[in-house]
């Protein structure tokens, strides 16, 4: 990912306008104007590092001749106590920096953490772990590369991207057969190429979604692992599948065991453990 495109660069500065604002008036007021030192960022947590590369467009935004000895890099493993980097430079741009570069990478470390984590529950299954929409506004980008970080997938970004018909469009679009139809027409008067999702609770509007045609996927919502292996017998190939709803780290294996094209699950970025990283000072 190149963290010096517009979005996050435009993040970035509107993060540094909550935080800093006309100035870090504690360094300002304590520490001379000019003062170099260095820090070193430290794991106390284990699990998979997401944020390096961030953390150095986050401070070398404040100071361009920020400099970092790196140790590891995204999507490595660590251990509590082990040392991601020192950056030399100001103190000023490194303390200005501290918070925000820390708050993202405790934040997308725990997110590919546990990507991570739920990767290893699914053993050598072909099915692969989706992310969702359940993320922090406007950390969405983010959040969603540290999945892939983690060994996970993205799903659509929003909902410009992809149609996904979910339960609510159903129903109040009067049934599946007409909201896939609509669907079409609409596609087809906007001249716009979208993959069609349509969710289903049982196998009767599964068959249903075959029926009507135009469908690439269909999400088998609140399926058992008995109901999954029953659905992909009547769709036979036909289009993708995706298992959803209510799938944790207990029931995951089950799921992956049977070979559902995708697996989506929210927790990967709406109930995650933020990794416990700090930034001190060092020699």
């Amino acid at each position: 990912m190149n963290f010096n495109d517009k979005q996050t660069l435009d993040f970035i500065h509107r993060a540094f306008e909550e935080d800093i604002k006309e100035g870090d008036h504690s360094s300002l007021a304590s520490i001379p104007q000019g003062t170099q030192g260095k820090a070193k960022l430290i794991f106390k947590d284990k699990g998979i590092v997401a944020g390096i590369e961030l953390a150095k467009v986050i401070l070398r935004e404040l100071d361009p001749e920020i400099q970092f000895d790196v140790f590891k890099n995204d999507g490595d493993s660590v251990e509590y106590g082990d040392i991601g980097f020192i950056v030399s430079g100001s103190v000023h741009a490194i303390l200005a920096g501290e918070r925000l570069l820390l708050n993202c990478m405790q934040r997308l470390s725990g997110v590919a953490t546990q990507t991570h984590n739920l990767v290893k529950l699914m053993g050598d299954s072909k099915s692969r772990l989706l992310d969702t929409r359940k993320t922090t506004p406007n950390l969405r980008f983010l959040e969603k590369w540290a999945v892939t970080i983690g060994g996970g997938y993205n799903h659509r970004i929003g909902l410009y991207d992809m149609i996904m018909l979910k339960d609510n469009h159903n129903d109040y679009a009067g049934g599946i057969t007409n909201a896939v139809n609509k669907t079409k027409a609409y596609l087809k008067e906007k001249n716009l190429s979208l993959k069609v999702e349509v969710e289903t609770r049982n196998l009767d509007e599964v068959k249903e979604a075959l029926a009507v045609g135009g469908v690439d996927r269909i999400m088998l919502d609140n399926f058992t692992p008995e109901r999954i292996v029953e659905a992909l017998q009547v769709i036979n190939g036909q289009v993708e599948t995706e298992a959803s709803g209510g799938i944790n780290e207990t029931s995951l294996a089950a799921y992956a065991a049977t070979n559902v094209d995708f697996i989506s699950i929210g927790a990967l970025t709406h109930s995650v453990k933020s990794m416990d990283i700090s930034l001190k000072e060092t020699d």
